[in-house]
């Protein structure tokens, strides 16, 4: 039998186990404004090892500037753990936005920094990924002195309800690292350097298979990967001979089939666009002529591209995990991709003329 007296204990008990988790959780988080809050973060090739550069916003609230941290060392963690020791504050890199990689280091591998930051768990897994086509130290100089936003001015390029561009590619950790353990999936990274008159400018991207970068594509091609993976293309302007034109929507899909060793492809692209202004007589048939035969041949250009490096950033192998053996899919990038028989067929309609009087 329960009396009150057992009742009066077990509150007791429960309370003061409360109590204790409490007190070690309060003891272990530090104050905000005693913690340093990197936005943007910078990898390279240092002496025997590596350099990291770290862009801070400044915690003060009357002020906007950012400053620049660096350290060099053997090991990621190693250099962060430096760097923390020296500040007057602690570095807490889960409000990280994006990592940009040197180039050269793109090039050696990425394979084992991504999986150094998916192990720690320091960084969120849905940090965006860049890489710069010079090295870091005039990029995160120009960051700084162009700084409005307290350093989110580069996270804002690649934020899709600001100033992204369907153009840029929009590539995350986790999806990096799902590539390096993926046999029919590869991925694209914007590169990126510093701007004439902006803060940053974008090159294209780089072709990334088993975490190492093979190739580099530009913007135009760039377009069509966002297509393909489902990021869309809405709000880009493709300029003509004839016609500028604004793409409002787009829908693609996919036939495929295998036949023997034989892989085979046909897909469908439908755009949706508006005319923005045209040049000289140019009737509305030959706008839409001229768009089709422009994207049609900027797809074989980038998919004869992709097929020489063996990368599949389009992601077209994920159609046919279910029609090649498991034992095969291995295979996917030496075998079947680079002998893939593709076609696509481009199909647009003319949405709104705006005020422009064209001939049909």
């Amino acid at each position: 039998m329960i009396t009150k007296d057992h009742v009066h204990y077990l509150l007791k008990v429960l309370l003061m186990a409360g109590y204790l988790i409490v007190s070690s959780g309060c003891s272990i988080n530090k104050d905000i404004n005693h913690r340093a809050l990197p936005i943007v973060m910078g990898l390279e090739n240092g002496d025997g090892g590596y350099k990291i550069y770290l862009l801070i916003p400044n915690m003060n609230q009357s002020r906007t500037n950012v400053r620049i941290v660096t350290g060099t060392g053997k090991t990621i963690n190693e250099i962060l753990d430096r760097i923390s020791k020296n500040m007057e504050i602690q570095v807490d890199l889960l409000h990280l936005k994006v990592i940009v990689f040197e180039r050269a280091l793109a090039e050696k591998g990425l394979g084992d920094s991504i999986s150094s930051f998916m192990r720690a768990r320091d960084i969120s897994s849905k940090t965006i990924m860049a890489i710069s086509e010079e090295r870091l130290g005039p990029l995160f100089d120009k960051l700084k002195s162009s700084s409005t936003q307290n350093g989110m001015d580069v996270y804002n390029f690649f934020e899709k309800n600001a100033g992204w561009s369907p153009d840029v590619a929009l590539t995350r950790i986790w999806q990096v690292f799902r590539s390096l353990h993926s046999y029919t999936n590869d991925v694209a990274i914007p590169m990126i350097k510093p701007g004439q008159t902006t803060a940053i400018a974008s090159t294209g991207s780089a072709v990334i298979r088993n975490g190492k970068m093979v190739g580099k594509i530009t913007s135009d091609e760039t377009l069509l990967v966002n297509t393909f993976i489902g990021l869309g293309t809405q709000g880009k302007i493709e300029v003509m001979d004839h016609a500028s034109v604004r793409i409002l929507a787009e829908k693609i899909s996919h036939s495929s089939s295998v036949v023997g060793n034989q892989v085979i492809l046909n897909s469908n692209l439908k755009l949706k666009i508006t005319i923005l202004e045209t040049k000289g007589a140019a009737s509305v048939t030959m706008i839409k002529q001229e768009l089709e035969a422009l994207l049609t041949g900027r797809f074989q250009r980038l998919f004869r591209k992709t097929q020489s490096v063996k990368a599949d950033i389009l992601g077209v192998g994920q159609l046919f995990r279910a029609k090649i053996p498991r034992d095969r899919l291995e295979h996917w990038r030496s075998d079947y991709y680079p002998n893939m028989k593709m076609t696509i067929q481009i199909n647009t309609i003319v949405q709104n003329e705006g005020l422009l009087k064209t001939k049909s």
